[in-house]
């Protein structure tokens, strides 16, 4: 576990922050000493979602924003830098996501997902980026993807196409960065126990199939993929840079041998 004063006097942007796993990771941060600013789209989960992080004595601030929007993340940035007054670390946690066939998906449904996906992801990090290049303090971005992007996944060919671009992107900027001191990295959770991700397997017969695709048997905790993701945040993986780190009890990995 990491020391509890890891992140104390840094300043973390979580964009999809208000829930699910883009709360559990600035909650684990706050725990760690670092101040947070919550991004995302609703306004009254990331107002709740402050108000529980500073009754536990951390210093948070939401911000609300649409990532798909570059001058709203723009605006992002500057908050965080008017109350922080830095911004050392950046986690990629907005997504998007439904089951569809692709032969059924609107170009409305494309967009949605690739928009809050990818560029989602491009314009927060270029913006925050910029900032820390500006600051010459070095910096760390982390963005949540998924192993679909690399594996495919029936019905999830927005989303896996998104993804997959996030990827390229993290390992791109991690070579084109590093002479600034910055590391770019990627964490790919499997199925987590959240409220958003529990709708896509509600139905038992779904449940059992994903559960059986899993070695370990059951699906993440949205605390352990904030622990994996605030190790790549922290001093402990100062060597690992452009990395994809999967955390999904193998599943990826089939279960053919099994």
């Amino acid at each position: 576990m990491l020391p509890e004063k890891t992140f104390e006097d840094q300043v973390a942007i979580v964009t999809g922050g208000g829930s699910g796993i883009g709360l559990a990771v600035a909650t684990e941060i706050a725990r760690l000493g670092g101040a947070v600013v919550l991004a995302g789209r609703k306004p009254e989960r990331l107002d709740a979602a402050v108000a529980d992080l500073t009754a536990l004595g951390a210093k948070a601030l939401a911000q609300p924003t649409d990532v798909r929007q570059p001058e709203q993340v723009d605006a992002l940035v500057e908050a965080a830098l008017a109350w922080g007054g830095r911004v050392d670390m950046l986690v990629n946690s907005a997504a998007g996501n439904f089951l569809v066939d692709a032969d059924q998906l609107s170009v409305n449904g494309w967009l949605a997902v690739v928009n809050t996906v990818l560029n989602g992801s491009f314009f927060c990090t270029r913006a925050v980026g910029r900032e820390m290049i500006k600051a010459q303090r070095g910096g760390r971005i982390v963005s949540i993807v998924a192993s679909y992007a690399w594996t495919g996944g029936p019905h999830t060919v927005h989303s896996a196409s998104a993804k997959a671009g996030v990827v390229a992107m993290t390992r791109t900027l991690a070579v084109e960065w590093a002479r600034h001191g910055l590391r770019v990295n990627a964490v790919c959770p499997g199925p987590t126990d959240t409220e958003g991700a529990r709708p896509l397997w509600q139905e038992p017969a779904a449940h059992r199939r994903l559960l059986d695709s899993i070695p370990v048997g059951r699906f993440a905790r949205a605390e352990e993929i904030a622990q994996a993701t605030t190790y790549l945040l922290s001093p402990y993986a100062d060597y690992v840079n452009g990395e994809v780190f999967v955390i999904d009890g193998g599943e990826w990995l089939g279960k053919g041998l099994s």
